[in-house]
């Protein structure tokens, strides 16, 4: 997708479908799959542009990697490599921080680069840590950053930010240490490394709010299967909540408890929205989700829900704007250093729809109103959630929206526009 889209006024939306595979667990199946003895299958793998870049840093760095099929990958471990040129991680600030972290683990001198927003976000919540375990760190707190691996000693870090990249980062380079290994998290953050290193033969351990690496941090090779993106499936099931005669059901959903604030929070909101065939996949919570258009009301968002929902303000935001009442979200520091500042990002494009919305340090408050009270031109600052999630005040309200943008769509929802339309969303090139 190039270019401006423009989604209208749309009605009924219906069906049965999958959304691509979740982008976190996409970028940790090939990095653990890289760092593993033997080979490893992946299937449901997201192939989009942010976790393509992942796949191509891991053959750079010395494993085999195969696209078996749409979805269905191998990578075969083996000693890891420098290589020759930068890393390019294109958008994902998960690419970059992950693998500099397992980078020093694996004892390799490797730069890391990317796209102009990524050069843009601040590295040093990774760089400190990791500088603290005795790697070498070449370069300030933005991109390009050079990381030169070794012998590492253990760390007992605070994740203060409550974030999982970092976490993670920490995790990886962890393996390549015998010194104990923890994070103290007030505020717990995903947990999928956690999870998938266990299926990968390295049981994290966890008591109370520590996450510490066992002694036997050695990994083989296994399976994955990657459920479908709750984060993407935002956004069509939000349409279809919004949209009047609407009845969807996105299936293999994952439902980790710790990626599920939004679902939480609009069930709250008064939403018709219910998890079926519950079930476990590679320790991982998966259920079929499904909505049907629901009468909403506004509701206030503590801040301890901000990590289980970190992705999906945006989209939530253009619910509290078709809710009755004010919607107050608070704790959204995070959001200022994401793919663009969501949180400006999310108040223009508002702004621009004629819907009334205050931010207030942390926090954001939305006067609902029915939804956009006008059609809107929005600036995306070149950021996939704010593009999909302005669409989709378009597709349900009155009025047109276009976003400036669509080709960063792809980072995280290839076919996107295709899949919106085979539920019957009127989205078209502007």
């Amino acid at each position: 997708m190039k270019g401006k889209l423009r989604a209208t006024p749309s009605r009924g939306l219906s069906g049965r479908i999958a959304v691509p595979g979740d982008k976190s667990m996409s970028h940790r199946a090939l990095i653990l799959g890289a760092m593993a003895e033997g080979e490893t299958r992946i299937e449901g793998l997201l192939e989009s542009d942010d976790v393509l870049a992942t796949a191509r840093a891991v053959e750079a760095l010395g494993a085999d990697v195969e696209r078996l099929g749409e979805g269905r990958w191998r990578v075969t471990g083996g000693p890891w490599r420098s290589p020759d040129a930068p890393i390019d991680c294109g958008n994902s600030g998960t690419a970059a921080r992950l693998l500099m972290g397992a980078a020093a683990g694996r004892g390799v001198t490797a730069t890391f680069t990317g796209d102009a927003s990524l050069r843009a976000r601040p590295m040093d919540r990774v760089v400190a840590p990791l500088a603290a375990m005795g790697a070498t760190i070449e370069g300030g707190d933005r991109l390009p950053i050079t990381v030169r691996g070794g012998q590492l000693r253990g760390i007992a870090f605070d994740n203060v930010f409550g974030s999982a990249q970092v976490k993670s980062a920490i995790l990886l380079a962890g393996l390549g240490t015998d010194g104990a290994v923890s994070v103290r998290e007030d505020r717990p953050s995903r947990d999928h490394s956690e999870i998938m290193l266990g299926a990968f033969g390295c049981a994290v351990e966890r008591e109370g709010k520590i996450i510490a690496l066992p002694a036997h941090r050695q990994l083989r090779a296994t399976q994955v299967t990657v459920p479908c993106d709750p984060s993407s499936a935002a956004f069509p099931l939000v349409a279809a909540l919004l949209t009047a005669g609407s009845d969807l059901t996105v299936t293999g959903t994952l439902a980790n408890p710790l990626r599920t604030g939004l679902y939480k929070t609009v069930r709250e909101m008064g939403a018709d929205i219910r998890f079926e065939e519950e079930r476990e996949v590679g320790g991982e919570a998966v259920a079929d989700v499904t909505v049907r258009t629901s009468a909403l009301r506004g509701v206030t968002v503590p801040a301890n829900r901000a990590p289980a929902m970190i992705d999906e303000y945006p989209v939530l935001a253009v619910v509290a704007a078709f809710a009755e009442g004010p919607t107050v979200m608070h704790g959204l520091g995070e959001l200022r250093v994401k793919e663009s500042d969501r949180l400006a990002a999310i108040a223009d494009g508002l702004a621009a729809c004629g819907v009334r919305a205050e931010v207030e340090d942390d926090a954001l408050t939305v006067h609902g109103c029915g939804g956009p009270a006008r059609a809107a031109d929005i600036f995306t600052q070149g950021d996939h959630r704010i593009a999909m999630s302005f669409l989709v005040a378009g597709i349900a309200g009155q009025h047109a929206v276009t976003v400036d943008r669509a080709d960063m769509i792809a980072t995280s929802f290839p076919g996107f526009a295709d899949l919106m339309r085979g539920i019957g969303a009127r989205i078209a090139t502007a």
